[in-house]
């Protein structure tokens, strides 16, 4: 039971610490929305989004009125739409009309941003499956609120190579579409591995189909409140900073908690989980990278970064567990670079490397993200890329992604202005050594021997 009590404990946290709830997510099943007829497809999808989202933008501001924490994003997931066109959707350009159709509702309930324009293809691609990703250029082109992506890769089933070539394609494509806004296409695109059901985070969440008719998912954002309560312990041994972030975890997590519940109550949908991820944003104070450097790094980036980060992600989620009935999504520290200027600052300093930001991933909750890169960049190259951060999550048995941004027209060292929570980036360094030939075999990387447990 969470009372009023604990919500006091929190005004210093959201007046002084960038303390905010980042979304209530709303997922909504659209299954029952499949047909052969897509005018009727597209009307049964805009009806059910409308009627079962019509309040969630007026209860998310009713609670933050009531209880005074800033509530950023009211955000919608729905069912990866290459199950729903399956059957109406013949060409690329019919699946960008059920993008439309998404945007148009998502805009007339007033939410930010609608995930789920998405494809699962962790083994192989159907034919719906690749005219839906064949279609994802245009479709981010021509909407304002879709977010799309593809899970291109399991531990169960290994990675879909043939994905990885394409979806290294299809993300050049999709930034010289939108090269008159920075490529900012490509923020709204994430590639996964071992992507979860029931993340509520944008570009990459979806309502999967282990999930209920519709669902309420709470993310939380506490990067400023963390570094905090660290900066009491400066100097201190390491049991003395895992308790700390435990501890300040568990706080933050009550909070995502308590909103999950109140949300639930309001428009009588069921509680599905809090994702306990420490999400960062531009601002000053509220970053990652600063609770890195604050364990004592002069950078982000610098030896130590990887063990510092893992037991970060540890604590977050030792503490976040045991406030909260149910947990999941992604659960655990973000490491995006164009939303954290701690990261930006790595960056710029010569200190943070694609590299190293790679291997950062193998302990962070989610992978490669929001990393602007020279728009010349080969296809094949961000499918290296891709196919890198895909190994890492299925053979370690983790949730894994890329989201990369090939600026059209920009080089390194140029800057991206991207605006709001996506903030701004410095174009980073790309290995320059070809993997065509690798890339170019096609076919599927087998899973793990690990994943045989039945």
């Amino acid at each position: 039971m969470i009372n009023l009590h604990e919500v006091i404990e929190t005004n210093k946290m959201i007046e002084q610490e960038n303390l905010d709830v980042r979304t209530i997510t709303l997922g909504i099943n659209l299954l029952d929305c499949a047909g052969p007829d897509l005018a009727v497809v597209k009307q049964k999808i805009y009806d059910k989004i409308t009627r079962i989202a019509k309040d969630l933008v007026a209860a998310g501001n009713k609670i933050q009125r009531e209880y005074g924490i800033p509530i950023v994003n009211k955000r919608i997931a729905v069912t990866p739409i290459a199950l729903i066109g399956a059957a109406c959707c013949k060409t690329a350009d019919d699946y960008v009309s059920i993008a439309e159709i998404l945007d148009k509702a998502a805009e007339d309930v007033g939410v930010n941003f609608i995930g789920g324009y998405s494809a699962i293809v962790s083994k192989a691609m159907t034919a719906s499956d690749e005219l839906l990703i064949r279609s994802i250029p245009k479709a981010l082109s021509v909407t304002q609120r879709v977010c799309s992506c593809a899970n291109v890769g399991s531990t169960r089933t290994g990675i879909d190579m043939n994905a990885v070539k394409l979806l290294g394609e299809i993300i050049l494509e999709t930034a010289k579409l939108t090269k008159d806004r920075d490529s900012i296409g490509c923020a709204k695109l994430v590639v996964f591995c071992n992507a979860p059901d029931d993340n509520p985070f944008m570009a990459g969440a979806f309502h999967g189909i282990s999930e209920g008719d519709a669902v309420i998912n709470v993310g939380v954002s506490g990067p400023g409140v963390v570094k905090k309560a660290l900066e009491a312990a400066r100097g201190a041994d390491f049991e003395t900073l895992c308790e700390t972030i435990k501890k300040t975890a568990f706080k933050i997590t009550r909070v995502g908690q308590l909103v999950a519940q109140e949300a639930s109550k309001l428009l009588n949908i069921p509680f599905g989980i809090v994702d306990l991820s420490l999400a960062p944003t531009p601002a000053v104070g509220d970053s990652v990278a600063e609770i890195l450097k604050e364990m004592g790094l002069e950078y982000a980036g610098a030896p130590g970064t990887t063990a510092a980060l893992a037991l970060l992600n540890d604590q977050v989620k030792k503490g976040g567990v045991m406030a909260s009935s149910f947990v999941g999504g992604l659960s655990g520290a973000f490491i995006p670079v164009s939303e954290d200027q701690g990261m930006i600052d790595a960056v710029e300093a010569g200190a943070l490397s694609l590299e190293k930001l790679e291997a950062m991933t193998c302990v962070c909750s989610v992978g490669l993200d929001m990393i602007a890169i020279p728009g010349d960049t080969k296809a094949t190259t961000i499918s290296g890329i891709i196919a890198d951060e895909m190994a890492i999550g299925m053979v370690n048995q983790k949730t894994t992604a890329v989201r990369i941004i090939p600026v059209y027209g920009k080089k390194v060292g140029d800057r991206v202005e991207f605006g709001g929570l996506l903030g701004h980036a410095p174009v980073m360094q790309v290995n320059g050594f070809g993997c065509d030939d690798f890339i170019n075999r096609g076919g599927r990387i087998p899973a793990p021997i690990h994943s045989f447990k039945n």
